[in-house]
Parts: structure tokens; C-alpha cells; sequence
């Protein structure tokens, strides 16, 4: 099939590792342009690659204050047919142990600047519909995660903002949807493993296999199954789909409805 993503220009954000980077080499491999942006200047050359004529890399922090409108500047007045909005999550910790500010920290990290974001962005979009919005939060926002409180509350924010969007834009053309990914191979993988490891009292590799055995299809994801996914969504292909919560994790949400 052909995604007819060719010469489209799409925004990447979390692109240096994992799911983001899995993202930017789908759209890549079908002929997109790409902006990656995250906080890495050597992942994010060596990701463009031979590419380099057609991903544009911006290393920074998206969280900083200036962060969005570093990358609506980065676009010189070009507008995107789409952008992924992703980045790492908070740390681990229980609900009843946050603090305000740990609660503040997750909401900067994981909210804030994907709405300031997609605000700038869209009179731009608005002008090369079709237009996609795509975020990629986690499968918490669907069964909380235990142990990652701050993460399952702030990214079910997200979906709220997400969905509330979806109907906003319904009839412009642009769609609004959520990738809720189970765990993947990736280095964001980590910091729950060496979690469960500690509670678990089994070495990583003991960790891994009892990780991955409570997932039916019994095997982690990888982060190219999920970027095909992904530009599939950010396709023209996917007009009909908007305001969804998208589940990509070896079907480890077993509700009717995951």
C-alpha cells in the first residue's frame, strides 16, 4: 500500500530514542519529510543518516519554557501535514507519595507542552489538511499502571485534551488520535524493569522473561511495528479515524474494549 506520504512534512517530537525514533524511520522509508526533534544532537544525526536531505533535526528540551515556539521558529513558515507528540514519561512513585511538585513536574513533562504545542501549530495545519495530530501516551491510560502514578493520571489527561480536540476539528479535516502502547524493547523499558526487578528480587534477564511471559503474545513490541502503525495513522489513508485511543501492546489490555 502506498501511504502517499511522499514529500509530506511531518513533526517528530521524542524522535532520539525508542517509539519517536521508530516513527521518523517509517515516515522516512515512505518518502516523508521529516522535523525530528529531541534533546540528543548525536542520536538525532545519526538518524537522519542519508536522510539528512529530508529529516531536519532540533535538539531541545520541549519542556523549557521556550521549547514549542523553538520549534514552530524551526519550521520557517512551512506547514506540517501532521506532528507526533511524545517524549518520556516521569518516574516511577505511588499516588498516595507524590508531592505538589512532583505533581507539577509530571504535568510540565508530560502535558503542558504537547497543548502549547499543538496550539501554535494549528493555523499552520489548518492550511495543509488533511492534517493529523498524533499522540503517544501509554497503555496506563487505559489500566493503570502500578507504580507509575504520576504517568497513568497526567497521559489520561492527555486523552481528555486529545478527545475534546478530536470534536473540535472533526470537520476541518484534521484527526486527533492516542497510540497507548504496551511495553516495547526500547530504553524507556528500563526504568520499569529495574523497578520490577528490585520488587521482584530476580536479576534483569529473569526480570525480562516474567515481563514478557504476562503479555499474551509473550514477546515485548518493537518500536519498527509501532512506527509503521503510527505513519499509517498519519496517513490520508485514515481520514475516518479520530478521537481514538489506540492500543499497540501484544494485547496485554483484555478488557472488550482495549
Amino acid at each position: 500500500m502506498d501511504l502517499q506520504l511522499s514529500d509530506r512534512l511531518f513533526i517528530v517530537c521524542g524522535a532520539s530514542d525508542g517509539l519517536g525514533r521508530g516513527i521518523c524511520q517509517a515516515l522516512l522509508a515512505e518518502g516523508a519529510r521529516v522535523l525530528a526533534v529531541g534533546r540528543s544532537p548525536e542520536k538525532l544525526a545519526a538518524l537522519a543518516g542519508d536522510s539528512s536531505d529530508r529529516c531536519q533535526t532540533l535538539a531541545l528540551d520541549l519542556t523549557a519554557d521556550d521549547g514549542p515556539a523553538q520549534v514552530l521558529a524551526a519550521l520557517a513558515g512551512k506547514a506540517p501535514s501532521g506532528v507526533v507528540l511524545n517524549a518520556g514519561g516521569p518516574p516511577v512513585g505511588l499516588a498516595a507519595e507524590t508531592t505538589g511538585a512532583e505533581w507539577d513536574a509530571a504535568y510540565r513533562l508530560v502535558f503542558r507542552w504537547k497543548a502549547e504545542l499543538v496550539t501554535g501549530l494549528l493555523p499552520a495545519m489548518r492550511k495543509a489538511t488533511p492534517g493529523r495530530i498524533l499522540f503517544v501516551e501509554s497503555q496506563g491510560v487505559k489500566q493503570p499502571i502500578p507504580g507509575l502514578a504520576q504517568s497513568n493520571a497526567m497521559r489520561s489527561a492527555v486523552v481528555g485534551y486529545a478527545k475534546t480536540l478530536s470534536q473540535e476539528l472533526a470537520t476541518t479535516g484534521i484527526t486527533v488520535n492516542v497510540l497507548a502502547p504496551g511495553a516495547h524493547d526500547t530504553a524507556a523499558l528500563e526504568r520499569v524493569t529495574q523497578a520490577r526487578q528490585q520488587a521482584w528480587e530476580l536479576d534483569r534477564d529473569a526480570t525480562r522473561e516474567r515481563m514478557q511471559a504476562a503479555i499474551p503474545v509473550g514477546r515485548f513490541g518493537a518500536a519498527e511495528e509501532f512506527g509503521c502503525l503510527a505513519a499509517w495513522l498519519l496517513s490520508p489513508h485514515s481520514g475516518y479515524i479520530t478521537g481514538q485511543v489506540i492500543s499497540h501492546d501484544g494485547g496485554n489490555i483484555q478488557g472488550l474494549f482495549g
